[in-house]
């Protein structure tokens, strides 16, 4: 059975091979056995239960939490042909009685249910009715009181299993799970714990960086300017945080949405929609976003405070990424954070014992932040990962950042405080520094102080900055209450007192998150358009994993296009030519490029072909075979023809170049490469008329070296 899941891998998904940990989680399924997958967000978990569905006879239930990710999983099997359909409460009583009457009827070969459902006894009377041979349970941390999730409803699940006549393979599936929920969830399914298959925590994908001390909301504009044609998610922990960066972005003319609570249900759930269809390219939300959204390209995740627990943060994080590019995981810190942290945790009135427990993941978050060793491996341990290695891609561990002395600056700022009591936020105490005539600097007389006006070759902006930064260093601490002050801490007055100097490295310069590639764009374009008619997310059309791949191989034949990573029969058969024409179009415009197809290995066919396909389509030509008739019979497009037959003569092979060139034209492709250059095609065919075809003028250029 696992030879048959291997070529349902390729049939549908378009890959060759099983990802880390997906083979030995397959295999323990097709045998029966009760398994856990815990695998890290993106690690390719809903193939563990799909490929099986797949081979098994009757339906598979899958129980998620999360409507959104229901109709994004069920959409995309659509999309590669497996019939699949969800039973939320999204729908109207009426719809899924059709649909289970349909499961009856073997229509589907996977139905995603959410848990709340398990609740009545009526629909678990209609799920006897169905031939179930396995139950895949996502977001499995949900059944553990120990996870940061924890939802009663999953409780039933092990209940209403029992209850099904068949007695059904279990699959519970989890991306954050601690060594103390991993157990939880084996126990209350009854799972073996030597059938659970841990793959690892580690994102090889994705760059972790902290920064303190930084002013957040520059930062932010400046990546997001740097970085607009790539989608990207910013957390903020509070509504008015939401829509200040929003109206921030916004007013800067950058493509930007905002997802939070206080908007109706309609207004979210149009950003979420033009979010997911690259409408806007960059989302600013509350946690309340993310969770269910699938989208493959989101190539950075920025947090605008201090997550609350590591959990959270990595699962948010790992929003990032999904498709297995490069992507970034940004953490902007002030030790302001924490307080507001600590008083959302104090509002949700949870129980005294959850409470601490909620206030000891935050204290671990904040040891995050401030570690100078791998964040990756930081993040791994904390998860129960022992033998790691630093990852080579963090902050820590590519800083090369020069540092600075700031001890005299320190001391001046620390004293200012001091002398004004210790009793105001850090945006007086600039104003006191830089020497502002603000009439409350005035009132308190702070103008008289002998530290007035010490910073007033800086801006109140750049000290501000500089006091986040020694707070975030704890030289500075933060009072808790609705009106938080500074003072001075310990380690603060060690500074003052000259035992202890102060260093600041230099600020993180923001980068490009992914190359510029033309053909790369372009075919976004191409899949965005694709997409709209189909209406469904671009993502769910390609990965942009899958159209890098197309940039590498540059593929003009079905065949070629079948051996792209992520190409499957369908998508081959339903977009394959809308790309291929893309592509061809920009060889021809691009000669300069060269293709890879001939470098793809595990397709020996189609790179035999290519080798020698140009003699064989020359040996055609000089049967008097057309151009046309070439292409009708070998089931090759005009433009793969017409490059063999150039091919050919460049290796000195005779053709009939009246015929692939009218000699009238001649002079007058002369005349435009004299013109603008001969280093790229389309300027060249824009001198020129209309019926002069971009291969004329290829065909022209070869002719000139080969004479």
């Amino acid at each position: 059975m696992l030879g048959q899941a291997k070529d349902y891998l390729r049939q549908y998904f378009g890959y060759n091979t099983f990802r880390t940990g997906q083979e030995d989680i397959i295999r323990l399924v097709l045998e029966g056995k009760h398994t856990a997958g815990i695998m890290p967000t993106g690690g390719g978990k809903s193939i563990c239960y799909q490929i099986p569905a797949l081979v098994l006879p009757g339906i598979t239930l899958v129980i998620s939490p999360l409507i959104s990710l229901m109709k994004d999983q069920v959409d995309a099997l659509l999309q590669v042909g497996i019939p699949a359909a969800y039973i939320n409460s999204s729908l109207s009583s009426a719809e899924i009685h059709q649909i289970l009457m349909e499961a009856r009827e073997g229509e589907y070969k996977l139905l995603y249910i959410a848990p709340e459902r398990l609740e009545s006894f009526a629909f678990l009377e209609e799920l006897k009715q169905l031939p179930v041979p396995l139950v895949a349970i996502d977001e499995a941390h949900c059944i553990s009181q120990w996870g940061h999730d924890f939802r009663p409803s999953y409780l039933r699940i092990e209940q209403m299993i029992q209850q099904l006549p068949d007695q059904p393979t279990i699959l519970a599936l989890t991306a954050t799970a601690t060594p103390e929920v991993r157990r939880d969830i084996c126990e209350s399914l009854h799972i073996p714990s030597e059938n659970t298959i841990i793959t690892g925590f580690e994102r090889e994908n994705l760059a972790f960086k902290v920064l303190k001390g930084e002013d957040r909301s520059a930062f932010i504009e400046q990546y997001v300017k740097k970085n607009a044609a790539e989608s990207g998610i910013i957390y903020a922990a509070t509504r008015k945080d939401v829509d200040h960066l929003y109206e921030q972005l916004r007013k800067k003319g950058l493509n930007v949405g905002r997802y939070h609570a206080g908007m109706s249900d309609r207004e979210r759930a149009d950003q979420q929609e033009r979010f997911l269809q690259d409408d806007i390219s960059v989302i600013v939300a509350t946690n309340a976003f993310g969770m269910g959204i699938n989208k493959s390209n989101v190539r950075y995740v920025i947090h605008y405070q201090l997550p609350k627990n590591m959990e959270s943060y990595y699962q948010e994080a790992g929003r990032a990424g999904r498709d297995g590019l490069d992507s970034e995981c940004v953490v902007l810190f002030s030790a302001q954070d924490v307080q507001i942290q600590r008083f959302l945790i104090e509002q949700q009135h949870l129980h005294v014992n959850r409470q601490h427990q909620e206030l000891i993941r935050l204290r671990q978050m904040v040891d995050y932040v401030h570690t100078e060793s791998c964040l990756q491996s930081f993040i791994l341990q904390y998860f129960g990962e022992i033998d790691t290695k630093p990852c080579g891609r963090c902050s820590n561990c590519t800083d090369e950042r020069q540092s600075v002395e700031v001890t005299k600056e320190a001391q001046m700022v620390l004293s200012c405080m001091i002398r004004m009591g210790e009793r105001f936020g850090k945006t007086l105490i600039a104003q006191v520094l830089t020497g502002s005539n603000n009439k409350k600097v005035r009132e308190m007389r702070f103008d008289e102080l002998s530290t007035y006006g010490i910073l007033s070759d800086q801006t109140s902006k750049d000290v501000s900055e500089f006091i986040d930064f020694l707070t975030s260093e704890d030289y500075i601490g933060v009072t808790q209450g609705p009106y938080p002050v500074l003072y001075v801490t310990n380690k603060g007055k060690e500074v003052l007192r000259g035992n202890t100097a102060v260093w600041r490295k230099e600020r993180m310069q923001v980068k490009q998150v992914v190359r510029d590639d033309e053909l790369f764009n372009h075919l976004r374009e191409v899949r965005k358009q694709v997409a709209a008619k189909e209406n469904v997310p671009p993502f769910m059309i390609f990965s942009d994993q899958t159209l890098h791949d197309m940039c590498l191989k540059l593929p003009i034949t079905d065949e070629e296009f079948l051996s792209i990573k992520g190409v499957g029969v369908q998508k081959q058969e339903r977009y394959g030519r809308f790309f291929i024409q893309a592509i061809t179009r920009f060889c021809e415009q691009h000669p300069e490029r060269e293709r890879k197809v001939t470098e793809v290995s595990s397709v020996n066919k189609v790179k035999k072909e290519t080798e020698a396909s140009h003699l064989i389509t020359y040996e055609m030509y000089q049967q008097g075979h057309t151009i046309a008739d070439i292409s009708r019979e070998r089931g090759l497009s005009n433009q793969t023809v017409e490059g063999h037959l150039l091919r050919c003569a460049s290796e000195g092979m005779d053709v009939n170049w009246n015929e692939l060139i009218p000699k009238q034209y001649e002079p007058l492709i002369e005349q435009a490469i004299q013109a603008v250059g001969a280093e790229k095609l389309k300027p060249i065919k824009e001198q020129l008329p209309e019926e002069i075809s971009y291969f004329m003028i290829k065909a022209y250029m070869v002719k000139k070296t080969v004479q």
